[in-house]
């Protein structure tokens, strides 16, 4: 029997009185975090929400989402967190797609109305019972009439709960994907796939202490916040401190003001991070370097630029991990007491099984590209109510497919060379746009890049590369273009070059290549 509500259950006696999260001037001990999960626990079961119901959270990086999160497993339900920038129309696919029962969404901003859209939503499954609105507020009425709050749900409830205990491989999490190709596909996570892996990854492969202190701007919603930093973070008694919305300022300001140890981060963080002028001199880079002893890189391969360049700017080694949100989502890690390789995503977590093979599951000799597979503690049980969609993914199976391209070394070290469906073939040879971007950022006048292929009526594909330029900088296409065809062989350099201001992300900051796609017609 387990469920990952436990590791709330254990800390908030283990550390009753240490802090558990801060946001802005507020604080909360593991025993105060506890007591508020215990009162959702109590509001969910009074309005009939038990075990294995699905509970949709809508919410940013606040204290209402690990005490709604760890409130609603304790009552045996399955969590389905999503992201905040969805609209009404999104969210009633989740609503539907996960049967879900209930929704909890944060009341927003007006340029962020969360609970309009969840609301929105909400109205058009008949199926969803029940909606609760967390607003900033906890004593304030709801924005929406007739719609309770968090606040009431939670009013004159015991502070104390028994939590269900549920099996192992009961789900625990659904987490959907990003949806690059078709509808999003919601990934069943188990309380097992989620406590191992925080294990795995936090105690053992992160090497937390109970001292460690995170800068929380990942979304606690998004796979890699919920283990790198809430379940992992909670399980080694930490502190977290959360950032509901990235800039480069407000992340390091938080470093310094709480003596921030551990950071995770994705590679346009890092970027900014790195490119970011204290023209104010707000920071003391001093008190932020000799307390920051780790930082986690994730969502896609950083480019050994930025990383030379981050860890010469902040003296702290970024160790680089890479999983998916099926596999919960911990797979590989740089472990930096190894041998160090820059721009490899490392090795296995402990537990966990990787191998490269060809397009018939046989391993590809060493050094040779191949898809990615993955087994272990870490993988999913499967695609919710979409078992095409988990046959494709395990093939008949225990290996999960990837749909990642990646190289494995003499030792054993995983690089990743592109998604499947980003590789770009020309004129029949492949082309890895990753390779591409760690050549083009090295030009003195670039700061990231973005590079996809467009159609081609005499190639197939063409390469196309999106720069943007260094602060005060100044280039032409053409001469990117030159530039790149010194350093490249003549089949893969860029024959497209659009200087742009900024690039179109998620919100964990990942570039959305398939927005570029769309944005191109056939040259």
């Amino acid at each position: 029997m387990l469920n990952i509500a436990n590791i709330l259950d254990f800390s908030a006696k283990e550390y009753m009185n240490k802090t558990a999260v801060i946001l802005g001037d507020k604080a909360f001990t593991y025993a105060q975090i506890n007591a508020a999960a215990n009162q959702v626990a109590h509001g969910l079961q009074a309005a009939g929400i038990g075990k294995d119901d699905k509970v949709v959270i809508s919410c940013p990086n606040l204290p209402f989402f690990p005490m709604v999160y760890y409130g609603a497993l304790k009552v045996g339900a399955v969590v389905v967190p999503i992201n905040v920038l969805s609209k009404g129309r999104e969210i009633a696919y989740y609503l539907k797609d996960s049967d879900a029962k209930a929704i909890f969404s944060f009341q927003g901003t007006p340029d962020l109305p969360m609970a309009e859209e969840a609301y929105a939503g909400y109205k058009e499954v008949d199926s969803c019972e029940h909606f609760w609105i967390m607003t900033a507020d906890p004593a304030a009425p709801s924005p929406v009439e007739g719609i309770p709050t968090l606040g009431q749900l939670m009013a004159n409830q015991p502070s104390t709960f028994e939590t269900v205990q549920t099996n192992t491989e009961d789900t625990a999490v659904i987490l959907y994907t990003s949806g690059t190709t078709g509808f999003p596909k919601g990934a069943e996570l188990t309380h097992s796939n989620m406590t191992m892996n925080a294990l795995a990854c936090a105690s053992i492969g992160f090497k937390m202490t109970h001292d460690d202190v995170h800068a929380v701007v990942l979304p606690l919603f998004h796979s890699f916040g919920q283990t790198g930093h809430l379940n992992g973070g909670f399980l080694n008694g930490n502190t977290l401190v959360l950032i509901p919305r990235f800039t480069p300022e407000e992340v390091l300001s938080v470093m310094q003001k709480h003596n921030v140890s551990f950071f995770a981060g994705v590679p346009t963080m890092y970027w900014q991070l790195l490119t970011y002028e204290d023209k104010e001199n707000r920071l003391d880079m001093d008190i932020i370097t000799n307390n920051l002893r780790l930082c986690i890189g994730g969502a896609a391969p950083l480019s050994v630029e930025i990383i030379n360049g981050f860890e010469k700017k902040f003296k702290t080694p970024i160790a680089e991990a890479y999983g998916l949100s099926e596999t919960s989502p911990g797979a590989t890690l740089t472990h930096l007491h190894k041998k160090r390789k820059i721009g490899s995503a490392g090795t296995p977590f402990w537990g966990i099984g990787i191998k490269v093979v060809d397009e018939s599951d046989k391993e590809v000799p060493t050094g040779e590209v191949g898809e990615i597979l993955i087994s272990g503690h870490n993988v999913m049980k499967g695609y919710y109510n979409n078992p095409k969609a988990t046959a494709e993914a395990f093939k008949g199976t225990t290996w999960f497919h990837s749909g990642d391209l990646g190289i494995m070394d003499e030792d054993g070290d995983l690089f990743i060379v592109d998604r499947v469906n980003d590789m770009i073939i020309r004129g029949g040879f492949n082309i890895y746009p990753r390779e591409l971007e760690e050549v083009l950022i090295t030009h003195p006048k670039v700061s990231l890049v973005a590079v996809i292929g467009v159609p081609h009526e005499k190639y197939g594909e063409e390469v196309k590369a999106y720069i943007i330029l260094n602060e005060r900088e100044e280039a032409t296409a053409e001469e990117i273009i030159a530039w790149a065809k010194e350093q490249m062989a003549a089949y893969k350099y860029p024959r497209i070059v659009e200087i742009v201001k900024e690039l179109p992300m998620t919100a964990t900051g990942k570039i959305l290549k398939k927005e570029l796609r769309a944005t191109v017609s056939k040259v």
